[in-house]
Order: C-alpha cells, then structure tokens, then sequence
C-alpha cells in the first residue's frame, strides 16, 4: 500500500470564495449568544495554570543580517568560547534589551483603563 502525500498551495490573499452554505452557517454562528457555546469538553483555566504560562514559548524573531563594530578583544573573547558566538552575543543583547524594557515599564507604567 503506498502513501501518497498530498500538497496543497492556497494563497491566503486569493482564497476562494465562500460558498452559499458556508456564508448561512457563518451568518448564524454570529447572531448565536456566546452563552450557547459549549465548553464542556475545554478544562477550566484555573489561576495554576496562568501561573506556569509562559508568554512568548513558542516566539522565534526572525533573524537579520547587519554589520556591527565589535572592541577585537570583545571579539575575540567570544569567538575563543567556540561555535555559537554569535547566537550568544544575541543572547545578551536580547537579555539587555529586555531588561531596559522592563525598567522602562516599571517607571512609565500604562494607565489603566
């Protein structure tokens, strides 16, 4: 028996049109009260669970190429701790970053609304 894999391209800007079922099914989805809905089969999000979230798990920025002016012996400090030196250099300038916001945060904090 032979697995044929089956690939589909569907260009999110042309997708095709609804059809006539759907739109109905659609148009009473939305007058439906969100009392209606039943949740019965989702776990309750219990304050444990906020707890362990962690925000951004799954978050990978996407990576840009630049040049930057390093000190040599900065350099050369990071390049002798071997393959990856790069991603560390990142590493630290992603812990800094985030750290300066969240100063920035704790002394401009948002209204609330």
């Amino acid at each position: 028996m032979s697995k044929d894999i089956v690939r589909q391209c569907i260009d999110l800007d042309q997708l095709p049109p609804l059809s006539a079922e759907q739109t109905a099914e659609l148009a009473a989805l939305a007058t439906r009260d969100d009392s209606a809905i039943d949740y019965s089969d989702i776990p309750p999000l219990t304050d444990e669970f906020w707890n362990q979230a962690v925000r951004g798990r799954f978050y990978k920025p996407t990576k840009t190429s630049t040049t930057i002016r390093l000190d040599a012996d900065v350099l050369a400090w990071f390049r002798a701790q071997g393959k990856g030196y790069q991603t560390r250099i990142n590493a630290i300038l992603r812990r800094e970053m985030l750290t300066s916001l969240e100063q920035d945060s704790q002394r401009h904090p948002k209204p609330q609304p």
